[in-house]
């Protein structure tokens, strides 16, 4: 795809984006909730739902990353450094590192455990190793871990956001409305 004429993403790669982000605050959210919970029914579907969201999740962001690869993002702006564009690079490659690691982390230690993923109470998921005790709670405490970093992530993505279209009003967020029809 061409963008030389349009520095903004495509309205794929804004719906993806916004679709995703709704889902990882929700998924986050659920996990902080759930995890007080004592065990009941109630527990038991809600943990459901948010295996749900996190397969979800994990499907969107290989489908991101395909789009990603066949269509060029818009340049950045032209008042930004090498340094800058490239710390911006590294920050989404953590991004999408731990939009992999996060779910991933999820479902093994659901395997350790051995408890079965099955997707919408349809579609029975594999257990990706065999039950381990040990595992379960190496993978638990790492999903833990991987959703704090994507927060503080998250949070960094948003605040540069904020302080390039406000501080430096270089219209950043621009790039994240549609092509045409100004």
């Amino acid at each position: 795809m061409n963008n030389s004429n349009c520095l903004r993403y495509t309205p794929q790669a804004i719906g993806l984006h916004w679709l995703m982000a709704f889902f990882l605050v929700v998924a986050f959210c659920i996990g902080q909730y759930m995890s007080g919970l004592e065990l009941s029914p109630w527990k038991l579907k809600i943990y459901a739902w948010h295996k749900w969201l996190g397969v979800t999740l994990f499907l969107l962001v290989w489908l991101r990353l395909s789009w990603r690869l066949t269509h060029r993002p818009p340049d950045f702006p032209a008042t930004w450094s090498a340094n800058m564009k490239r710390l911006a690079g590294v920050g989404h490659l953590a991004l999408y590192i731990l939009m992999i690691a996060i779910p991933l982390t999820g479902w093994l230690h659901s395997s350790a455990a051995g408890i079965s993923v099955v997707y919408l109470n349809l579609i029975p998921l594999p257990d990706l190793i065999p039950k381990n005790r040990a595992l379960s709670h190496l993978f638990r405490i790492l999903h833990q871990n991987l959703n704090w970093a994507m927060l503080v992530l998250v949070l960094g993505h948003i605040a540069a956001a904020l302080k390039h279209q406000f501080l430096d009003k270089d219209h950043l967020l621009a790039r994240m409305r549609p092509c045409g029809g100004e």
